[in-house]
């Protein structure tokens, strides 16, 4: 059976709640993963999302800033909501959903991008992004023979050199550090996750999810970076049949800087 999940950082749910309602009318995903909601759980536009048909909702936000949400049109278990670092950002939530005689343990995570100085010991943004992603380390890909795990979202770290649109220009540019390239690599090897997005798109080609709103011409300049990420467990990694960038969302009327990142599965 076929069976999809997105990924998509919002940049604010109910300002573009007109962009979610066209890309859930186009593309149907079966699981939507939203970061950066900026949305207190009282004002999440619930009916909205009940009236395109998904009816299955579970949040976590605050006013403002950060925040996540799972939405889908199959049943959805809640988990867990964990505080990373603790501190009362929300920035994850787990559920688990139910697709193709097994059960999948979806994470939908939004990290910390990190502020604009690389070094942990003048910049406090920074070293909270460092230690939120070694935390991380304790998310394993937990599978079985009926469960797999599968982790979304704006994890704001490029790992690859062809993750970004230059790897010697962004040497030193917070999301493509060394430090931060190599923590992540070691925490999704620690995890035993693979990434969905280079097994489907070889790791040579370039592969943007993102493109600053800085740019005059987004589109022309294409300086992007590969913020958004898929991974799963291995035992469901085979069951991949292919993964959608949908760069010309960032083209739309009064866009998010990231676009939707759609994973799309045949389960037996």
């Amino acid at each position: 059976m076929p069976f999809s999940i997105a990924t998509w950082n919002i940049n604010s749910v109910r300002l573009r709640m007109p962009l979610v309602e066209r890309f859930l009318a186009e593309h149907q995903p079966d699981v939507l993963c939203l970061q950066e909601t900026k949305c207190p759980d009282d004002l999440f536009p619930l009916n909205a999302f009940r009236k395109a048909g998904y009816e299955h909702i579970v949040i976590s936000g605050q006013k403002g800033y950060h925040g996540v949400a799972t939405v889908a049109r199959r049943p959805l278990e809640v988990v867990e909501k964990r505080r990373f670092c603790d501190n009362g950002d929300c920035r994850h939530l787990s559920v688990n959903v139910e697709a193709g005689g097994r059960r999948i343990l979806l994470h939908n995570f939004y990290v910390p991008a990190g502020g604009d100085e690389p070094d942990p010991d003048i910049n406090p943004k920074f070293r909270h992004k460092l230690d939120f992603v070694a935390e991380m380390h304790d998310v394993p890909a937990l599978e079985d023979d009926v469960t797999s795990s599968v982790l979304v979202g704006d994890l704001n770290i490029a790992p690859l050199e062809t993750d970004v649109w230059s790897h010697k220009q962004l040497l030193n540019v917070v999301s493509h550090t060394p430090i931060e390239t190599t923590s992540f690599e070691a925490m999704r090897r620690a995890g035993n996750w693979v990434d969905l997005m280079r097994q489907a798109i070889p790791p040579e080609q370039k592969l943007y999810t993102w493109w600053s709103y800085r740019a005059q011409d987004w589109a022309a300049s294409d300086r992007g970076r590969r913020l958004d990420h898929v991974w799963s467990s291995p035992n469901l990694a085979p069951a991949l049949t292919g993964v959608e960038v949908l760069r010309n969302a960032r083209g739309w009327d009064r866009p998010s800087d990231h676009v939707p990142v759609i994973a799309r599965f045949d389960l037996d």
